[in-house]
């Protein structure tokens, strides 16, 4: 019976084919999926004005920037399958590298594919009416406040997830044209909403004359609509809000980090994954920033906090072109999902290969197909997160005693946000210690700005989790409690390994 490690060297390994348009093409694509089209409503009715609206993008913009830099050093240093577990691991050991990775696995990677799949079926239910969440073939299964369903839209966001599974199976240059013809084609849809609101927008009745830019409770806003039962106010009661307003921005930025995971498939690493995140996170920053101030030149303050469903950038073109204006940006949106969920799925499964590489994953999740690509990875992915899917969360309206069904994954990235941020800063802090104990490796890239870039970073970082431990302590504990599962499992693997 072969071992692990000889079944590992006799399966055929990843090559470098990605140059460096393909690993920024990965930035760039991962980055833009639907959050820029959609959470800028929520943000707006947290912060009530368009100055801080604005102001949290910025905000959120100077975090991915900042940590693009510090990233920068680590991915060039360590070019290795698996990025950030790599990072992690090297840093603190394999517990917690494990933990970032069994996280990953279980609901940041999964279920934020799973959440751009939904939202590439409700886009596609535009088109074609019978993609619906409300036509159901198989009904909803209630189990106290829980449910399991399969919707249209739901089998749609399957069909999606299995399709772009498969095609990534087959090598990775299929899944780097994928990539890069969708992430060009919707980085020119994000340019024209842009270019279309700014040169079309400005109207006497738009936010920007309107609104007042910075005193919220002068366009109406209070903290307890902003969020019901809040009991600060003045001041500080802002302050805690607009943190709470940059969990948008922050998940429509987060996925830069992908192209890190697959750092043993880019040629020249020390030069092109610099490129690609720097370049990549500087390109999609400055483009969110434009969007919105596109979103408040062309649309009353009110109608961005109250846009359908939060389809703001909809709303937008809607109020430009009418109903051809909002088909036009529904199209786009698909385009945008579609290219963001290969990306996501392309890069994910190197962690989980890189996690059975090192004996905390199944064996076969390991090795590499004959397209020299971790297929059996790629396929665990898929299924866990299509299974994501289906669950289902249940409320019911207390007066009209009317049921709507939510979705799990969307419940728990909700949980997860602040174990996210956690996990970054460990990764900047990652570069401080390895400075420290490894002052002889091999950097082909040093951070620009150290030790006052990645002290930066961590010091927003840390604002937030406190901000959100603060405001949601229910909510954050849940997602340290979700990271917390790994505790065991690692242990599990580490039996197995021996």
């Amino acid at each position: 019976m072969r071992s692990k490690s000889s079944e590992h060297r006799s399966s055929p390994g990843l090559v470098r084919a990605l140059g460096p348009v393909d690993a920024t093409m990965i930035v760039i694509g991962s980055m833009i999926g639907s959050g820029i089209f959609i959470t800028s409503a929520e943000s707006s009715r947290l912060s009530g004005a368009p100055g801080w609206l604005l102001l949290a993008w910025a905000v959120a913009g100077l975090l991915t920037i900042t940590g693009a830099l510090c990233c920068s050093e680590l991915a060039t240093m360590m070019p290795q399958a698996g990025g950030v577990y790599v990072f992690l691991r090297e840093a603190y050991g394999k517990s917690i590298g494990f933990l970032y990775g069994w996280t990953l696995f279980l609901v940041i990677q999964t279920g934020t594919i799973a959440a751009v799949g939904i939202a590439f079926a409700k886009f596609l239910g535009v088109f074609v009416t019978t993609v619906s969440p409300d036509n159901y073939l198989i009904a909803p299964i209630s189990f106290g406040g829980y449910a399991m369903s399969l919707s249209t839209e739901q089998a749609v966001a399957i069909g999606l997830i299995c399709l772009l599974t498969w095609t990534n199976t087959r090598g990775l240059e299929v899944g780097k044209v994928i990539q890069n013809t969708f992430t060009f084609a919707k980085t020119a849809a994000l340019i024209a909403v842009v270019v279309i609101g700014l040169s079309l927008g400005w109207k006497a009745s738009s936010a920007a004359l309107s609104a007042s830019w910075w005193d919220s409770w002068g366009n109406g806003w209070s903290p307890q609509t902003a969020q019901p039962g809040f009991t600060f106010v003045g001041g500080f009661a802002l302050a805690l809000l607009f943190g709470k307003s940059m969990v948008g921005p922050l998940f429509a930025q987060t996925a830069w980090t992908n192209v890190t995971f697959i750092g043993s498939e880019v040629r020249d690493p020390g030069k092109n994954l610099v490129r690609a995140l720097v370049i990549g996170c500087g390109v999609v920053v400055i483009l969110y920033l434009l969007a919105n101030l596109a979103y408040i030149a062309v649309l009353p303050f009110s109608e961005i906090e109250h846009a359908p469903q939060n389809r703001v950038a909809v709303a937008t073109m809607n109020a430009l072109f009418g109903r051809a204006g909002a088909i036009c940006m529904a199209a786009a949106i698909m385009i945008s999902t579609f290219g963001c969920n290969n990306g996501l799925i392309l890069s994910g499964a190197r962690v989980y290969y890189a996690m059975a590489r090192d004996g905390l994953f199944f064996q076969k999740i390991g090795a590499t197909n004959p397209f020299h690509v971790p297929a059996a990875a790629l396929v665990a992915q898929g299924i866990w997160t299509a299974l994501l899917t289906l669950p289902r969360t249940v409320t019911v309206d207390s007066t009209t005693h009317k049921v709507a069904y939510g979705n799990v994954y969307n419940q728990l990235l909700e949980y997860i946000i602040s174990a996210d941020l956690l996990f970054y800063l460990l990764m900047v802090l990652a570069l401080m210690i390895l400075r420290r104990t490894r002052p002889d490796a091999d950097r082909p890239y040093r951070t620009w700005g150290y030790p006052i870039v990645p002290i930066i970073s961590m010091f927003l970082a840390g604002l937030l989790i406190i901000d959100l431990g603060f405001l949601a302590p229910a909510t954050s504990g849940i997602g340290i409690l979700i990271v917390l599962t790994g505790v065991p499992a690692y242990f599990f693997w580490q039996k197995v390994s021996r």
